[in-house]
């Protein structure tokens, strides 16, 4: 009855009896239930090991060519050489092979891990910040400052992300991190919408108008009472929206103006490579797959938090 009861997004977290450790408890064991979350977990601990063991992982440093390394008869787009599988001794392994470079590709590959993840979490911090603050303020003020700040972010969501991204970064100037920055800006009016529809539907609850009759101030009533049982969609979005800034960014680095070479980002990886489609494949299959793994784990992960949080399915 007690897990009912910290379920409800009508409820704040004082109304259990002060059991945060408990809501805690019972929302990852509800996540751990959902057979997605576990598989998509599985991925991500892989992907996050990989990350922060990147220099011990790989085989060289992600912008050495080979040719550096002493290594001769090496070619432009050479493939995979492993030698469990049957490849000369006498040549050097390279688990995917050579990039027109002549630079590993499994090194730039895990490289390439670490940018992803930094990419993910903090471009889409950085729109779940600002989208916040945008859709707590016009859900909870309502009148005319809500319809200002919501009809200026229909402005930005009448355009397809990818184009005003593409404006934005044309603007600001190609590199990683204005595009990260562009993509931010066009997550936002997600975010800020996701919000406004869960503060519009806590803000009417019965301990919100005990608070208002108690004398809490309005900035109280917002942070300590709505914002932290409006945050459940928002957990949801934020983590489905991670794969999302991955692939868009990696998007704009193919096309030019995100990370810029010989930074090991997967979207640039394939870029680069893109004209050896046919006589060396290996270069754009192995960032791709990268990319698609990455993506698959996050969406797992948030369809089974999505799954977890929602009392409905967890009766």
């Amino acid at each position: 009855m007690a897990a009912n009861v910290e379920m409800r997004p009508d409820i704040p977290v004082e109304a259990a009896g002060g059991k945060t450790s408990s809501l805690g408890r019972d929302t990852l064991r509800n996540i751990l239930r959902q057979r997605s979350a576990i598989a998509g977990i599985f991925i991500l601990g892989i992907l996050l090991f990989v990350a922060i063991f990147a220099d011990a992982v790989a085989s060289y440093p992600p912008k050495q060519s080979m040719l550096d390394a002493g290594e001769v008869g090496v070619r432009r787009g050479q493939p995979p050489c492993v030698h469990l599988l049957g490849c000369p001794d006498d040549q050097p392994q390279h688990l995917m092979g050579l990039d027109s470079n002549l630079r590993d590709e499994f090194s730039r590959v895990i490289h390439g891990s670490r940018i992803s993840l930094m990419i993910g979490f903090v471009t889409v911090g950085f729109a779940i910040l600002i989208g916040t603050v945008l859709g707590a303020v016009a859900g909870f003020l309502g009148g005319w400052a809500d319809n200002l700040i919501m009809r200026l972010l229909d402005v930005v969501l009448a355009f397809p992300a990818l184009i005003l991204a593409i404006a934005i970064v044309t603007v600001l100037g190609s590199g990683l991190y204005q595009a990260m920055l562009a993509i931010g800006i066009v997550s936002i009016p997600i975010y800020a919408r996701v919000m406004r529809a869960a503060v519009l539907s806590v803000r009417e609850a019965d301990f919100v108008t005990a608070s208002r009759a108690m004398g809490e101030s309005s900035i109280g009533i917002l942070t300590r009472r709505i914002l932290p049982n409006a945050l459940t969609p928002l957990i949801v979005a934020g983590t489905l929206g991670i794969g999302g800034a991955i692939v868009e960014v990696a998007a704009l680095s193919f096309l030019g103006l995100g990370a810029q070479q010989p930074e090991a980002e997967w979207g640039s990886m394939i870029g680069f490579d893109y004209n050896l489609f046919f006589s060396a494949p290996h270069l754009i299959f192995f960032p791709g797959f990268a990319i698609t793994l990455t993506v698959l784990g996050f969406n797992l992960v948030g369809d089974g938090v999505r799954d977890a949080l929602d009392p409905r399915l967890n009766r």
